[in-house]
């Protein structure tokens, strides 16, 4: 009995040990944060076991699992039309919200998911909660793309798949089909998937054979650079909960079927150092410790070493490309973006390291970029930085689009973001979505 308490006692020992991790006092539900990230481990650390003795790739064994929990088949409701579809041949989830009285066309989103390039669906449980909630609160149709992942494709093949499914669904009869005002569609995403709408938007503005343009891009804790992996967020998160520091790093050099060789030297900045050449002419455009107000950068010090490692560029050149890091390009096309909207978690919040809070004066200065207006809600900042923000998959679902009504600073005021539990930030943007 006595050996059996023992044995009791240690094994709950090594579990609390497993599971705990430290984390800032201002973290909601810190045990809540401890079991995900416990059991988020345990799955990479299964699938790496997997990937080790040949089975299969890691990043589809964890995938395997992910969904294996989550995936819900599409279900119609009283209110939201649900159906599984493809569009120019990748797969999509379209969720048909009602007309409003008085109205004849729908509003629109295309929504594109999260997960590192390389895990999740649209078909999981988790957004697709967020896709119906937003298709009956604004009364739109929802297209959720099911694009191809990591390491079935690489870079740029992800944008190839949004861009194809999303120029479909832009036709004009397709848009009678599904009853949508080709003058209220926008484009939004979380994490990764924030990535893939900015990068989308950019190559739209620039497509001259669109007849229909995406009006906003609504972008939830995107990540917009891999050129500096030390940026106050960074620096401050190194070991954060769900994705520490060289675990997004890899996630990027997975994306663009990179050598994990490189990822040591990446975290320090040798792939962005002074003597390569190549990266000389962007590092301005990330550099934080002019775009980013002091109460964010703090006592941190940028991470520029004078000498570092030409050959991680030259062997991944798609570190450089705007398509990968919408945060760098040129001037010109970030001035005729859609107005945009970019939540990102504050750098004090353990989750997603937000290269989002990084602006671009080409982002800040001119109305027609990216005006975004935050609404008279103080105690939505607070819920924010306690830690709820960015942490979709400590919650039950991300947080959904939203139709407000607008206060007394926000004369067009249309959509808001909202969270399960009652936490709004509101966008403008010119005219109605």
């Amino acid at each position: 009995m006595r050996s059996s308490c023992v044995l009791l006692a240690a094994l709950v020992a090594l579990a609390a040990y497993y599971v705990y991790i430290p984390l800032p006092g201002a973290v909601s539900d810190p045990w809540k944060l401890m079991l995900l990230d416990a059991t988020f481990r345990g799955a990479q650390q299964v699938s790496n076991l997997i990937h080790y003795l040949g089975l299969s790739h890691h990043l589809i064994a964890l995938n395997f699992i992910i969904i294996a929990f989550g995936k819900k088949s599409a279900w119609s409701s009283a209110h939201v039309q649900v159906t599984d579809t493809d569009f120019d041949g990748v797969e999509v989830r379209v969720f048909e919200g009602s007309l409003k009285p008085g109205e004849s066309l729908k509003r629109s989103v295309v929504y594109i998911h999260g997960g590192g390039w390389a895990l999740a669906s649209a078909k999981i449980r988790y957004y697709d909660e967020l896709c119906a909630a937003m298709a009956e609160e604004l009364n739109a149709v929802i297209v959720s793309i099911e694009y191809r992942l990591v390491p079935q494709v690489y870079f740029p093949e992800q944008i190839h798949d949004i861009a194809r499914a999303t120029k479909y669904f832009l036709r004009p009869e397709v848009l009678q089909k599904y009853k949508v005002d080709p003058g209220r569609i926008g484009i939004s995403g979380d994490s990764a998937g924030g990535n893939l709408a900015a990068a989308l938007g950019q190559q739209f503005i620039q497509d001259a054979s669109l007849q229909n343009k995406l009006k906003l891009q609504a972008l939830i804790y995107p990540v917009l650079q891999a050129l500096d992996f030390n940026t106050p967020s960074y620096q401050q998160n190194v070991n954060t909960p769900i994705l520490p520091r060289y675990v997004m790093v890899k996630y990027w050099v997975d994306y663009f079927k990179g050598n994990y060789d490189f990822v040591q030297a990446m975290i320090v900045n040798n792939h962005t150092s002074l003597d390569v050449k190549e990266a000389a002419a962007l590092r301005a455009r990330v550099n934080w410790t002019s775009l980013l107000p002091a109460a964010i950068t703090k006592h941190y010090k940028p991470v520029v070493p004078a000498t570092g490692d030409a050959r991680i560029v030259q062997e991944i050149p798609e570190l450089l490309d705007a398509r990968s890091s919408p945060l760098i390009a040129d001037q010109e096309v970030l001035r005729l973006l859609p107005k945009t909207h970019r939540e990102g978690a504050r750098p004090s919040v353990p989750t997603l390291p937000s290269p989002s809070a990084l602006p671009r004066p080409e982002l800040e200065e001119r109305e027609p970029v990216g005006s975004v207006c935050i609404g008279q809600a103080p105690w939505a900042y607070s819920r924010v930085e306690k830690g709820r923000s960015g942490s979709g998959a400590a919650n039950r679902r991300p947080p959904p689009l939203r139709v407000c009504s607008p206060k007394p600073t926000c004369s067009t005021l249309t959509a808001q973001i909202i969270r399960r539990d009652g936490c709004c930030l509101c966008l403008l943007h010119t005219g109605k979505l």
